[in-house]
């Protein structure tokens, strides 16, 4: 069997990439001394410089325990604009920083964590689309991002807007993701994060199947929990026909504007039913947050002093200490 090692992996090397002016002008004085590698596990480049020499500021120069075995998370709400995109990019990007082996698929057909990951998509490249469809290896499709060690992604193109239309035919359709991830070891890997579209239809199913965990993105708005409901009966259905270890293992608040009464009442409201399930960091709203994507890049490497890369480097902080059965 297979170990996961993209075919492409040999291609990572350091890529010069366009960052906002002056994002670490003040953090990375010429007198400070850059990391090496032993710092954090990671090998040195200029972005992964930069973070860890924001998130060292703040007192989080450590590597973090890794999970004995993969988990794999799908971060599904069939809500659209809660944070979806901009959750997987930037935890799988922050695990990535912390010496996790972080794989990200993408499996919205608007292809934004591809985007914003750095991929290269065009009519010609094969994406989860010729997974799904064609049995095509993840581990072919997969590409390294530019500018983080140990990240990649399997980019989604306009192929798969169509996917779901092909899969209706196919034999065991709600399991093709599983299949393609079964085909494989992936004990190379620690997480695989799954950026689900704005629906519960059949690619939405897939990924539920495939997935042991379901990371869920709640906006601090008044529309929150419209439809969450339905998205919890789906993870049941799911539960009870096929695939009964699936969990709701964490719910995200994200969007939080903490000058409006509104944005606690939800926050409030959501912890009052989930319980522990909610992570304690709460996502504000941020500019950085919006403008890192439009470089091909996530906040964490855009600007990793702002208040969005710390929040998400804390969230991922948290759900790197939750998991079940760390090595260490």
């Amino acid at each position: 069997m297979n170990s996961f090692v993209p075919q492409n992996q040999a291609d990572n090397a350091d890529v010069s990439r366009e960052t906002s002016p002056g994002a670490y002008g003040d953090l990375l004085g010429d007198s400070r001394e850059t990391p090496t590698e032993t710092d954090y596990g990671v090998p040195d480049t200029p972005l992964a410089r930069a973070a860890h020499a924001a998130m060292a500021v703040r007192g989080h120069d450590e590597a973090w325990p890794r999970p004995a075995s993969c988990r794999v998370i799908g971060v599904a709400n069939q809500k659209g604009g809660v944070g979806k995109t901009t959750t997987t990019v930037n935890i799988a990007a922050a695990l990535a920083m912390h010496g996790q082996r972080v794989l990200v698929v993408d499996l919205d057909p608007q292809g934004n964590a591809s985007t914003a990951l750095g991929m290269e998509r065009d009519t010609q490249t094969r994406s989860i689309y010729h997974c799904l469809v064609e049995d095509e290896e993840i581990r072919k499709l997969a590409q390294p991002v530019p500018g983080i060690p140990n990240l990649w992604c399997a980019p989604a193109t306009i192929d798969l807007a169509g996917a779901e239309i092909e899969l209706v035919s196919l034999v065991a359709r709600e399991a093709r993701l599983k299949r393609a991830f079964a085909a494989y070891d992936t004990e190379d890997l620690d997480y695989i994060l799954i950026d689900c579209p704005p629906s519960l239809g059949l690619l939405t199913v897939n990924a539920m199947v495939a997935c042991d965990e379901v990371m869920i993105p709640i906006q601090c708005e008044y529309y929150a929990l419209e439809g969450l409901g339905q998205l919890l009966r789906n993870v049941e259905l799911v539960q009870s026909h096929l695939n009964p270890g699936l969990a709701v293992s964490t719910i995200l608040l994200t969007m939080y504007d903490g000058r409006t009464r509104l944005s606690q009442q939800v926050a409030d409201e959501v912890r009052s039913h989930f319980k522990d399930t909610v992570l304690d960091t709460l996502i504000p709203r941020s500019v950085r947050v919006s403008e890192a994507p439009s470089y091909g890049q996530s906040v964490m490497t855009y600007d990793p002093a702002s208040t969005g890369a710390v929040a998400y480097l804390e969230a991922a902080r948290e759900i790197a200490h939750r998991a079940r059965g760390i090595t260490g």
